[in-house]
């Protein structure tokens, strides 16, 4: 059975629910767009959840930010099709759907209110985007990539054995 995560905004204007097969918090991403978006610490960690299982409270309150970009990978300017959802009223990032991958949605870690398992590795990705005053704090077991890992978010949790049936 997956696990429900809840989440809110701060304020408490949007409220969400949804199922994940997918909830450990191990994925840090230092790009741009997640760190200026909502990554205090240089950093963003998003979930994996299935979007047809999501339940929203407060819609009318949602913005949605979809980022311009152009860095080594995109050099001519290009609009994302991540949509990043965020409270209108309050500014909380709150997930990432993006309509390449319809079955997923994209919590950031730091919207959920429901406990999360501690992971037992930590992928830190787009190490190359990540501002210069960041020093990430790689364990001994951690994964790091300046862009990418090959690895899926679903394929990490089925491989440390916190895939939640």
């Amino acid at each position: 059975m997956p696990v429900l995560l809840k989440g809110s905004c701060r304020c408490g204007a949007v409220g969400f629910e949804v199922q994940s097969h997918t909830p450990v918090p191990f994925m840090l991403c230092y790009c741009s767009i997640c760190r200026k978006q909502q990554g205090g610490g240089g950093f963003a960690i998003n979930l994996g959840a299935d979007y047809e299982t999501m339940s929203i409270k407060g819609k009318r309150n949602l913005g949605v930010y979809r980022a311009e970009i152009e860095d080594d990978e995109h050099p001519h300017c290009e609009v994302s099709t991540g949509e990043r959802n965020f409270c209108r009223k309050c500014g909380a990032a709150l997930w990432l759907y993006d309509p390449t991958w319809p079955d997923l949605v994209h919590p950031f870690a730091s919207a959920i209110d429901s406990d999360l398992p501690k992971p037992p590795e930590k992928v830190h990705l787009m190490l190359k985007y990540k501002a210069n005053w960041v020093e990430p704090v790689i364990g001994k077991k951690d994964k790091v990539f300046e862009v990418y890992p090959e690895e899926s978010i679903a394929d990490w949790h089925k491989r440390t054995g916190m895939w939640v049936d």
